[in-house]
């Protein structure tokens, strides 16, 4: 019988640790080698005794971040426009309501450096911050659902970052590397993203604990692969519980809901390196349970955590919606929000939080514009040169009227009316009588509207159109508001059927100098050379010489000045405001200076409500908080015998910290 070899006994722990540490080729080792030790938590500490100096591109690799700060990622797969920017404003809502410091920034792949000079047609308003930041409109959803106040930076384009990243390049920043898309462009996100986080936004002066982070664009797009890099590499220099990845997808009905898409989406996704956490799901109507199932097996992902994103009667349900799915609950098992400090806030304490804060409040908000979408009608005339471009080209002027409706209990009805269509034949036209019947008939319904709106632009097309506006406005009696162009063509209207001045014009429409009278001019220290970001811009004190005698500074609670946020290259030109002022125009507002002129307004002997403002109203404008111009001009066409009670009710209910935060 063959002898049976016998194992050699496993030696004890402490010769086991002075193997390690001796010649493998020593005579005392044992036949079968040791057994290896259990991996460290963390590669440094496997490093650390043996580990070289760090280079100096150590930190492009792994650029430091603040280790405390949460994050969540939004994203979209499947088409563009599936509400990206409602979700992470609503969840965003929610966690403040939770009593979390939260901050939102938006990562847009087009290489604009930033959206000031982009078609409105194309990619909808120009959202401007109180730093003068001309950003993606989905900023101002950010705002209105999370009241905040952000800056410049929130907003990181494709540009902005090659921008910086370049110019790093050419200070000689990178010591002699080869700049590349990694890790150069994704440690500077990384960096940029790192230092956005830190921000404190909220009015607290405290930093954000949670930054909401909405990638724009479509996964699968080429333009946002580097984004989503940086934030894979992010989520990897951050503790574990640090960052959750929230994927919008579309869930199309077509003889049942179809899943395919999301699949398609998600496995993009995961061929970037990425397994989303959450998987919002947009459509019609509420995900099935058969339907969570098919994406929760083909996804990699668990079916309580398929969130169903399906159409409501106001986007103000979309926080409950979330809320009923247990949305923050299941943030908080991945992120341990639970170990995060929650403090009060401090406008909580002194009473002067206006803001809808609790889920509580946006439930109670919803149905109060339910209630208003059942009620009589306010008809307003929107008198616009970019109604083409839908919605999205007004979208903060369209979010005023509408928080001003609310807070009036009115159903807003917009009747888009195009500038041009108000403007009459030049003579050489060879449909005359058209053009004739087409004003007509757009006459007819400015006439029949409650109030007559002209909201700001660029460019000559369409101006006589607004000029004529303003001018019926004022003859009919009819409540009119303009905003920026829309105070300039009212001060063109006025200086050209009460001054008599009939070739009164704009600077910025008189390109050949043919009129003598440009009450409307260039504003000095603007360049023009250039036109990016050159303009008067973000927010500015605007000062109410006489605020008990005026309409606007009554609508803001009785303020003597405020804040509110420019943007325009043109003012009105001082030269004229004596003889405006003797003909019964009144110059409400104006700069610290006392040079420029932003608000006018005509006298209740003269006209019930008559109001334009050079600034931009419409940017500081929240759901429970309508804007001051808005409301006033809404409540003026809900009910125009009732104007001077409602400038008596303003006055009562006094300031607002929104608008004139020097009084906190």
């Amino acid at each position: 019988m063959a002898e049976v070899r016998r194992m050699p006994d496993a030696p004890e722990p402490e010769r086991l640790a002075k193997l390690r540490k001796v010649d493998s080729t020593a005579s005392d080792v044992p036949a079968l080698p040791p057994p290896s030790p259990a991996p460290p938590d963390e590669f440094e500490e496997l490093m650390r005794s043996a580990a070289p100096p760090p280079s100096p591109a150590t930190a492009l690799f792994r650029p430091q971040v603040e280790k405390a700060t949460k994050y969540v990622v939004v994203s979209g797969g499947v088409c563009s426009s599936l509400g990206k920017g409602v979700a992470t404003s609503s969840i965003g809502a929610l966690l403040r309501g939770h009593g979390f410091r939260v901050t939102a920034m938006k990562l847009d792949p087009y290489i604009n450096v930033d959206a000031g000079l982009m078609s409105p047609y194309e990619h909808g308003e120009v959202y401007v911050l109180d730093d003068g930041g001309e950003t993606d409109l989905d900023l101002g959803n950010y705002e209105r659902m999370m009241y905040l106040s952000l800056g410049r930076s929130n907003n990181l384009t494709t540009g902005k970052i090659y921008d910086w990243v370049i110019k790093k390049e050419r200070r000689g920043e990178y010591l002699g590397k080869t700049v590349q898309v990694v890790p150069h462009v994704t440690g500077a996100m990384i960096e940029w993203i790192n230092g956005v986080a830190q921000t404190p936004c909220d009015g607290t002066g405290q930093k954000p604990q949670i930054c909401m982070i909405e990638l724009g664009g479509t996964i699968g797009d080429i333009e946002s692969m580097p984004f989503i890099e940086a934030l894979r590499q992010l989520k990897f220099s951050l503790p574990e519980n640090s960052l959750a990845w929230c994927h919008c997808s579309y869930i199309p009905n077509m003889s049942g809901q179809k899943t395919k898409p999301t699949q398609h989406s998600v496995k993009t996704l995961l061929g970037l390196g990425v397994q989303p956490d959450i998987i919002i799901c947009r459509s019609p109507d509420p995900v099935m349970e058969e339907t969570r199932k098919k994406i929760a097996n083909q996804c990699n992902i668990s079916a309580s955590r398929i969130i169903s994103a399906h159409d409501v009667n106001n986007l103000f349900h979309v926080p409950g919606v979330l809320a009923e799915q247990h949305v923050v609950g299941l943030l908080n098992g991945m992120l341990r929000l639970d170990d995060l400090e929650v403090s009060k806030s401090p406008l909580l304490s002194i009473g002067k939080d206006r803001s809808l804060r609790s889920l509580n409040d946006w439930n109670n908000f919803a149905k109060q514009v339910d209630q208003a979408e059942k009620s009589t009608p306010v008809v307003i005339a929107f008198v616009g040169k970019y109604n083409k471009g839908g919605g999205d080209a007004y979208q903060s002027v369209l979010a005023a009227l509408h928080h001003s409706a609310v807070a009036v209990t009115r159903k807003l009805k917009i009747d888009w009316i195009d500038a041009t269509h108000l403007e009459p034949p030049k003579g050489d036209e060879d449909n005359i009588e058209e053009i004739k019947a087409r004003v007509a008939e757009t006459e007819a319904r400015l006439k029949a509207a409650d109030g007559i709106f002209v909201p700001g632009g660029f460019g000559d097309r369409g101006v006589e159109g607004k000029t004529r506006a303003a001018g019926l406005a004022r003859e009919w009696k009819k409540p009119y508001l303009g905003v920026c162009l829309g105070m300039q063509v009212a001060v063109i209207s006025f200086a050209r059927d009460v001054l008599g001045l009939k070739d009164a014009t704009s600077e910025e429409f008189d390109k050949d100098k043919q009129s003598a009278n440009h009450v409307i001019m260039y504003m000095p220290e603007i360049s023009k050379e250039t036109m990016g970001a050159n303009m008067r811009l973000g927010t500015r004190w605007v000062e109410f010489p006489k605020p008990a005698n005026s309409m606007a500074a009554a609508l803001y609670g009785g303020a003597s000045r405020i804040q509110e946020r420019h943007r325009h290259r043109y003012e009105f030109n001082i030269e004229y405001k004596a003889r405006m002022e003797a003909k019964g125009l009144i110059f409400a507002g104006q700069d610290e200076s006392k040079e420029r002129m932003d608000v006018i307004e005509l006298s209740a002997k003269d006209h019930p409500f008559y109001l334009a403002v050079q600034y931009h109203p419409e940017y500081k404008s929240r759901p429970g908080q309508p804007s001051p111009p808005f409301y006033g001009f809404v409540a003026a066409a809900s009910n125009v015998e009732k104007v001077q009670d409602m400038l008596a009710s303003c006055r009562r209910a006094g300031t607002n910290q929104h608008w004139t935060p020097f009084m906190i």
